[in-house]
């Protein structure tokens, strides 16, 4: 009996290599119902991630889909020499109105696989920042052409935060750094994976 595969909603982050492999992914997620936005970004990698994504790029292709799975199928038939990354929202911690767009998105992992009582408390610290919109924990799958040489060891750890602000993406950047900041002097190890600062909306 095949193993039935739980499909998660999240975030898929895919290098815009200007390629006819990312033209066409572009023209898919523009076109399809699994897909509910689409923005340009530029992604910029903590130092503590780089080692692992040595082959990183300037510019990626956002999408918050739906269902997983159909992600995963299209970055199986578009697969890139750069790496793409999907991240699966397990938990939502919170979503609310913010003043603002959506202006920015950072990917966070924890260093130890926390507890119950530690989301809670992650949880409780992003509510005070009021630009934060929406938060979620989960996993992250990556897709290459070539793998990458060393296994990233917190794909399943992950913090993703969307963040709404008129003010600039460095501005924001130094915002969720103190965030950051904040939960680490609770005790808990979380660090930056990437920051992506939204271009332009394209869905």
């Amino acid at each position: 009996m095949s193993q039935l595969e739980i499909s998660y909603s999240g975030y898929v982050c895919a290098p815009y290599l200007h390629t006819h492999e990312s033209v066409e992914l572009k023209e898919s997620w523009i076109n399809s119902k699994n897909i509910e936005k689409l923005f340009f970004v530029t992604g910029t990698f903590s130092t503590e991630s780089k080692p692992y994504f040595s082959d990183s790029t300037n510019h990626y292709l956002l999408a918050k889909f739906k269902d997983s799975a159909k992600v995963s199928k299209n970055l199986i038939e578009h697969n890139q020499d750069k790496t793409s990354f999907v991240f699966n929202i397990h938990d939502d911690l919170f979503q609310r109105e913010v003043d603002g767009e959506t202006n920015f998105v950072t990917v966070y992992y924890l260093e130890y696989g926390e507890d119950g009582e530690d989301f809670q408390e992650i949880a409780n610290l992003l509510l005070k920042r009021e630009k934060i919109e929406k938060a979620g924990f989960g996993n992250m799958n990556t897709f290459c052409v070539t793998p990458s040489k060393f296994t990233f060891p917190y794909s399943e750890h992950i913090v993703v935060i969307e963040v709404a602000s008129e003010k600039s993406h460095q501005s924001v950047k130094k915002y969720c750094e103190q965030t950051r900041r904040d939960v680490n002097r609770k005790g808990m190890t979380m660090t930056n994976l990437m920051s992506l600062s939204i271009l332009d909306k394209l869905k």
